[in-house]
This record gives structure tokens, sequence and C-alpha cells, in this order.
């Protein structure tokens, strides 16, 4: 549908608590400029949509996702781009990272020029708030299903490039080697948010990597090592250091729901951050479909996979993943909702803009029905996405 904006937003809203409201929002020019209880002042003018016991929450923000309906990140082509942004914002996505994949230099730097002159608001969908870069400096034993032949220790004058177009906002590599520890510490002092990702290292090597600024751990308990009572691993670090934010793809395939109540548990509701993982087969009927350099994946049942077996990212959306992590730890949505907005939104250093529904914001937010389904996408003060009744 094409957008429309809104002046007054009634509805059930989340509290900053966890619990849920009855409420209004008032936006004006794209942001929210009054809120609270009860019913709307007198006098505020303009378009208003009443949403009654359907929950208000703040608009998505996927940090970490590669495609969807058969295009990507790494097609280096704007209306790739449009499509992710127009299919993640009817899952109720307000804002995300085009994510990379590990390949050579000059695919990966014309994947995040495009992704530089796309950047901002898409007119109809997510907004783009930059780039992640998932590889190429990774550990060859947990590649998954990145391209292995790929996987290279960082080179900075090669990643200097790439941070030089002023797009990236994510990074994610094995912080075990030393090489790449230099790359972390030039991220941190370009504000370039850094996390684990595919990686063998050790509880002490994630120390290090902790002390010179990695803040994440990327797609937790997957490649990467494993809880053991003499050697807790990254996940052990995952779990037990507060500074370390930590990644979930909450599809029930990739970590058993069981794990995910444990993750909660450990980490709160302040300390994961939902992602889709998803890559350009999500969204695609069960087939085969090309994913790389003449590889192809297998999509069936909900899962994505190599023709080993092996995942290969998720056919996963947001609006799925909360629905999900709510059955897992056996908490709300509205207690839940920063894992799909605040986290994100913090771990990218934009939570004075985005992220949750408070006055000066920009009006970002998604409406959902008591089973968790998209009612309403809302960016900028704009619908973008509105179920049919």
């Amino acid at each position: 549908m094409n957008s429309s904006s809104l002046s007054v937003v009634t509805g059930t809203f989340a509290t900053t608590s966890g619990g849920e409201e009855s409420g209004w929002l008032q936006i004006t020019n794209g942001r929210i400029a009054g809120r609270g209880a009860g019913d709307p002042p007198a006098g505020l003018s303009g378009r208003r949509i009443d949403l009654g016991a359907n929950l208000v929450l703040p608009g998505f923000i996927d940090v970490h996702v590669h495609g969807a309906m058969g295009v990507g990140a790494m097609d280096a082509r704007e209306s790739s781009l449009q499509t992710m942004a127009e299919h993640f914002a009817r899952h109720g996505v307000t804002a995300f990272l085009p994510t990379t994949m590990t390949d050579g230099p000059e695919p990966l730097r014309r994947a995040l020029e495009v992704i530089a002159a796309c950047a901002g608001p898409r007119r109809g969908g997510a907004t783009i708030l930059g780039a992640h870069v998932e590889g190429p400096y990774l550990n060859v034993k947990r590649c998954g299903a990145q391209q292995l032949h790929w996987i290279r220790r960082a080179d900075l004058a090669e990643a200097r490039t790439w941070l030089d177009l002023q797009v990236v906002r994510l990074l994610a590599l094995a912080p075990e080697f030393a090489e790449n520890r230099e790359l972390i510490s030039e991220c941190v002092r370009r504000g370039v948010t850094v996390s684990a990702a595919h990686t063998d290292a050790t509880f002490a090597e994630m120390k290090t990597a902790a002390a010179l600024g990695l803040s994440q751990t990327t797609h937790t308990f997957n490649a990467m090592s494993a809880l053991h009572h003499r050697e807790p691993g990254v996940v052990g670090a995952a779990l037990l250091m507060p500074e370390l934010r930590c990644e979930l793809i909450a599809d029930n395939l990739h970590v058993h729901p069981a794990v995910m109540a444990v993750l909660h548990q450990a980490k709160g509701r302040d300390g994961v951050i939902l992602v889709s993982d998803a890559v350009p087969a999500a969204g695609l009927p069960d087939g085969s479909y090309p994913m790389d350099q003449g590889r192809h994946v297998l999509v069936k049942d909900g899962a994505i996979r190599l023709p080993d077996g092996t995942l290969a990212g998720s056919a996963l959306m947001m609006d799925r993943a909360l629905v999900n992590y709510a059955r897992a730890t056996g908490r709300p949505p509205s207690y839940l909702w920063p894992v799909t907005s605040l986290n994100a939104a913090r771990a990218l250093g934009v939570e004075s803009r985005k992220g949750s529904l408070e006055v000066g914001k920009d009006a970002d937010l998604v409406a959902l029905t008591p089973a968790g389904e998209v009612l309403l996408t809302v960016i900028h003060g704009d619908i973008v996405h509105e179920a049919c009744n």
C-alpha cells in the first residue's frame, strides 16, 4: 500500500517495566511528540488510528540479515535492498543492517558501496542503518555455511577500505587471531561494533577480546566453541560476561527452545538481540535455490540447508522470532520487547533516536495481534504496511 502519515495512535502499549497500558502517541514530523496513558488529550488533530487491544511495540531492528525473496546484500544492487526493505517491513522491521557474507575483496567492496549509497529511509520499507560485515575474518574450524576458501586473517589495509566507506556499523570476526584483534581496536576507534563470530576462541581469548572492545556474540551457540566444564569457550563467555550482548536466531532450529530459556535466564531481557539471519532463499517456497558462486541451498520445512545438511542461515522473520522466544521463555512480548529493538539500537549506538517509544525518538512502531501477527508497521510516522482486515 502507499504510505500515509499518522498524527495520533491509540492502543495497548508495552511499558518500560514490561507491562501493558492503554494509551496514545502523538506524531509530528516523523517523531514522537507526545505520549501518555488513557485517552489522548482533546485538540490533537490529524489522522488517527485506534489499535484497540492489539499490542504496540517499538519497531523491530534486525542487525543480522543477508536477504529474502530471492535477493540479498551481496547482489550489490539497489533494487535488491529495496525488495529486502519492503519485505522486512511487512514483518514489523523498521530498520535493519544488510549483512554481507564471506567473499573476495572486490565483491565485498561493491556490496558495501551500494549499501552506503542506499543507507537511510527507504520509501515503503525499513530504514537501512548501515552494513553488517560477517566475515571474512573467521575461523575455518567453525565456518558453517560461509565460503571456506575465502576465510582469512584480518588485513588492516583491506579492512580500512571498507571502514572508510563509513557505512559499516557491525563487524563480525573470530577474535582468537592476533591480526583480528588488531582489527577490533581499529573498529572500536571508529565507533564500529565488533562481534565474535564463527570462532573457536577460548574463554581467556574472549576475555582479552572484550577488553579490547568486542561487545557482542554472533548467532549465539551456533558456529562457536561450546560450553565445557573445563573450558567455558565462547558460549561460557557469552553467558557469563555482562559486557557481551548475545544475538540469537530464535527459529527453533538453530537453538533448542530450552537453550533459549537458559540464555534468557543468564542475560535477562537486556542482554539478548533477536536476529533473523535470513538469507536470499527466505520467503520462497520449498525447493533448490542458488546461494553463491555455484552453491545451492535447499528450502524445506522452514529450514534452509546446504546439500550436506548444514544450516545456511534461516528463513526466519523477526515477528516469528519474537513469538518463538516468548514461548521458549514463558514471558510475553510486552515484557521481552527490548530483544527486538532497544538492545539492537544500543548495540549500534542509535538508542537516542530508535529502539523505544519515547518522546523525541523516531516514530517507528509495530502493532501485533494477540497471536503475534503484524497488523501495522509505521516508520517515521508513515504507515508502510497494514494487514488486510
